[in-house]
């Protein structure tokens, strides 16, 4: 073996020594290149695929497993694609790896060739090297304390052993092929297992070139590149047997069809998730995806039990609102005439009309919410920190406890090589690597950053085109309801009001434009991320994240800020009305009962509509899509429809489908956490979700995708430090919901301020609206003709109540804000530090009190580092007992024995 000089192999691929197996790879290639001419006969080709199983993932010898599988068609720029591919598969064979073509006669639409790749042991075992690529060297022998008292209680969740535990427990180290006798070998055919196999063959196809030695153009190579300009139209590792029955051949583990049988199927949203064979079917990157989910959905039981407990507290407290009483009631509600919401187009108004929007405000507006507020609070820290201790044990358990280092070391993206043309010295390995200058570094981060604030502001544009369409149809509303146009709806007829039904509207639109933006959006962050050249698929990864989550969070939370911080904030009173940008459109203003129901409102539409329209599109739009794709194949008998077809016809998981996957909740945790105390139902309806979202990315995954590439993380990666910041500001939004958005400071100053010093809500209502002179109300802002009610009589009624605090006409400080306004502002604030002191008190209490890593992970973790160099070091001496034997050098007299319990220098002094 040597290292490749030319172009053909890539700068990071190893050319292998001629071998048998390489002959064998010649003779597959070679069977190939001729068969991609036509040269193959059909009846041959016939015969060959009878012999085959359906569910066979080997070579046509039935000995060489199938590790990854290309496919393409013949098309108008037939000759340069084949050129191209031609020099690709020669290229692949050199470095070392077996190819076999199936004739695109024996493809379900007589188009398609498919070529089958197979690596050698020799290729095997010099990337695993190369990737460091942990492997058992000795079983574990720390014993398993893990049983929990009373486990038996758990027995109807559990699954069968061998499917939890589909491995035995080894101690690992990095691969070295220099002591390849140092590790447990039993058959090197399925020492390693298929997702290694793919992984390792997918390294190489991203890395190798398909020109000739001598071009000289570095960008040319990799398997993107090719599927990017048509050369081939797929590349994917195979699925081991079809998902609904096991494999005929013994060989084939069949672990598809165990993950949906035990986890797939919605019958089993009660069970726990096989994670080891997760992890071993589709690597370490989508296992930690799904132990996060289902963490999240166990610690969500908890936040949604404690918030269905806040809602019945409300439920049961519905008789005791003094307040809704109080509006409801034709001596108070009743005589209390409110002025004109808008300008021209509504009406003066009887406060009893908002009775029905009072007592649902109850419902979420009572002492309960800043309970839930500070247990939330609370939750999210003890959430973040098990976590931490589930992917401590889970980073030990699937041997990821130094992969961060060796993604530093290696693990260029094959982009960033092709595209960095500018060579530079490392200081530490002293070898020239690829960089990006300086200034070109500089200007594309600028453009990127360019483009996303170009993309905020179109956000916000349309989220004050939505605000301006909530003002200008609210008038609209108010003109067609005043006769009551709703009372004939039975049922839900009388709740419909003029501003539920400008809520719900404006929350629809918003949740469509959402939507729209995040199509268009989406392809506009890859497009910027690709342009910045990222330089390992780590720190890709991280820069996607950051831009499309800064997005997303304005795209979905900006109208619920909105909602919660500034409507009917900034009003102003009668004769003296804010309106937006100085347009003829009026601020909007808080019913009586309070804008926390509309916060309310906003919230369960976008976050069920986004949940509700995810689960629809991620199963139906792929199985719909396969549906039709093998509609042609459906017809053929299943001994004709093989493995790779079958596959083939599959939707592939994108490099997005993961991250999608994360969004998706990460975009959920903020609508429980950073606005929960108007909704204390959230974590419920988030929990359901969730429920039914792990089957369904399970059924999908198992069913409806190809078997994506597998890939390693130790981590959610920068997600942890989103759920983090997330975490932080839920503390702040929610204690300026409580303050500002719900009613609560402004009852409890009442109650423990009243003026005759009784602990009491009785008058505050009555309390709480301040009087103007509706004489003094400016032309522009009066009802036109006809839109007062029938009992409005302006000779009779001289007054009009709004919700402010200010006081009454011929005071001598009239419509300015008396001083209870500003106790309860005090108040107010008092409580947002008092609130948030608190919660970040237990919150870095409890942070401090929970350690990252289990003491017992962190024993485990020592105890083998201990073993590796233990045994590598009783190794080395055995190896260099039997080199001075081999040698003639036996004149050591130091007894035998004593070599394992020496340091290595001591040894090495006294032998030689």
């Amino acid at each position: 073996m040597h290292r490749s000089t030319g172009q053909a192999g890539g700068d990071s691929l190893i050319e292998m020594s001629p071998t048998d197996s390489f002959n064998d790879g010649m003779n597959g290639y070679h069977q190939h290149a001729s068969s991609s001419t036509g040269s193959l006969q059909q009846g041959q080709s016939q015969i060959d695929k009878q012999k085959h199983s359906k569910d066979s993932v080997f070579f046509r010898d039935g000995v060489r497993r199938i590790d990854f599988v290309l496919s393409y068609v013949d098309d108008k720029d037939g000759e340069r694609k084949q050129e191209r591919r031609r020099l690709f598969e020669a290229n692949l064979v050199n470095v070392g790896l077996e190819l076999e073509i199936e004739d695109k006669s024996e493809s379900d639409n007589g188009k398609t060739y498919f070529v089958k790749i197979h690596a050698p042991w020799e290729v095997l075992a010099t990337y695993a090297d190369v990737l460091k690529i942990k492997v058992p060297f000795k079983a574990n022998d720390i014993p398993n304390n893990s049983e929990m008292p009373m486990n038996w209680l758990s027995t109807p969740f559990r699954l069968p052993e061998k499917i939890m535990h589909p491995e035995p427990d080894f101690f690992t180290a990095p691969f070295d092929k220099s002591k390849s006798d140092f590790f447990l070998i039993d058959d090197k055919d399925t020492f390693f297992p298929p997702s290694n196999r793919n992984r390792i063959v997918y390294y190489i196809l991203s890395r190798c070139s398909y020109l000739r030695d001598e071009c000289g153009e570095r960008d040319k190579k990799g398997i993107k590149r090719l599927l990017n300009n048509g050369t081939y139209t797929a590349a994917f590792p195979l699925h081991d047997c079809r998902y609904w029955t096991r494999s005929k051949d013994a060989n084939c583990e069949s672990d598809r069809y165990s993950l949906y049988k035990h986890w797939a199927g919605f019958f089993c949203f009660f069970k726990e998730q096989p994670l080891n064979l997760i992890r071993k079917y589709y690597g370490e990157k989508i296992g930690i995806y799904f132990a996060w989910l289902g963490f999240y959905t166990e610690m969500l039981l908890f936040a949604a039990i404690v918030g269905t407990i806040c809602f019945i507290f409300g439920f049961l407290t519905y008789d005791d609102n003094q307040w809704s009483k109080e509006i409801c009631s034709e001596e108070v509600g009743g005589n209390i005439v409110m002025c004109p919401l808008c300008d021209k187009k509504c009406g003066y108004w009887k406060l009893n009309t908002t009775c029905n929007s009072s007592w649902q405000s109850h419902l979420f507006d009572n002492v309960a919410t800043v309970f839930f507020a500070i247990f939330m609070g609370i939750w999210v820290t003890l959430f973040l920190e098990f976590w931490k201790r589930r992917q401590a044990r889970l980073e030990y358990e699937w041997d990821l406890v130094d992969f961060e280092e060796e993604q530093q070391k290696l693990q260029l993206r094959p982009e960033y090589e092709a595209m960095c043309t500018n060579r530079k010295l490392n200081r530490i390995t002293q070898e020239m690597e690829p960089y990006l200058p300086v200034t070109s570094k500089c200007a594309r981060t600028c453009l990127s950053g360019a483009t996303v604030l170009l993309w905020i502001s179109l956000i916000i544009a349309c989220i004050i085109g939505v605000i301006a369409y909530r003002l200008a149809v609210y008038a609209a509303f108010a003109s067609i309801m005043k006769d009551s146009a709703t009372s004939d709806l039975q049922v839900v007829g009388p709740y419909i009001t003029p501003q539920l039904a400008t809520s719900v509207t404006a929350s629809c639109i918003n949740f469509i434009i959402i939507m729209i933006l995040n199509f268009m959006y989406e392809r506009v962050a890859i497009w910027i991320t690709d342009m910045e050249i990222p330089k390992t698929h780590l720190e890709y990864e991280n820069r996607l994240t950051v831009k499309m989550f800064l997005f997303q969070f304005v795209n979905y939370y900006s109208s619920c800020f909105y909602v919660a911080f500034f409507k009917g904030k900034f009003v102003g009173y009668p004769g003296n009305y804010a309106y937006m940008f100085g347009s003829n459109l009026r601020n909007e203003e808080c019913d009586p009962g309070g804008c926390l129901i509309e916060l309310t409102t906003q919230l369960v539409i976008v976050m069920t509509g986004k949940q509700v329209w995810g689960n629809i599109q991620e199963a139906l739009v792929p199985w719909l899509m396969n549906w039709w794709g093998s509609r042609k194949a459906r017809s053929h008998p299943e001994s004709l429809y093989s493995r790779w077809e079958q596959d083939h016809d599959l939707q592939e998981f994108g490099q997005l489908g993961l991250f999608d996957e994360y969004l998706e909740m990460v975009i959920q945790f903020g609508f429980i956490t950073l606005f929960v105390a108007s909704f204390p139902l959230a974590p419920l309806l988030a929990l359901i979700n969730n429920i039914i979202e792990v089957r369904v990315d399970a059924w999908k995954l198992t069913t409806q995708f190809r078997r994506p590439v597998a890939a390693k993380a130790h981590s959610i990666g920068a997600w942890q430090e989103i759920l983090n910041g997330m975490a932080v500001l839920s503390v702040v939004t929610n204690a300026f919901i409580v303050a500002f958005t719900s009613d609560m400071i402004p009852r409890l100053v009442y109650m423990y301020a009243h003026p005759d010093g009784a602990m009491t809500m009785k008058g505050y209502i009555n309390d709480s609206l301040s009087v103007f002179n509706i004489s003094a109300i400016p032309l522009a802002n009066k009802p036109d003709d006809g839109e007062n009610p029938p009992w409005f009589n302006s000779s009779i009624i001289t007054n009009c109540r709004y919700r402010d605090y200010r006081y009454p006409p011929g005071h001598e400080r009239q419509y300015h804000h008396t001083m209870q306004f500003w106790h309860i502002l005090a108040a107010k604030l008092a409580f947002i530090i008092i609130m948030e002191h608190v919660v970040f008190l237990v919150k870095f209490f409890v942070a401090w009190m929970i350690p990252d890593v289990p003491s017992e992970v962190k024993a485990r973790i020592k105890r083998e580092r201990y073993l590796v160099q233990e045994y590598l070091h009783n190794y080395e001496v055995e190896k260099l007992k039997i080199q001075l034997i081999q040698n003639g050098h036996n004149d050591c007299t130091c007894p035998p024995m004593i070599y394992p319990s020496l340091p290595k220098h001591e040894m090495l002094s006294e032998c030689l």
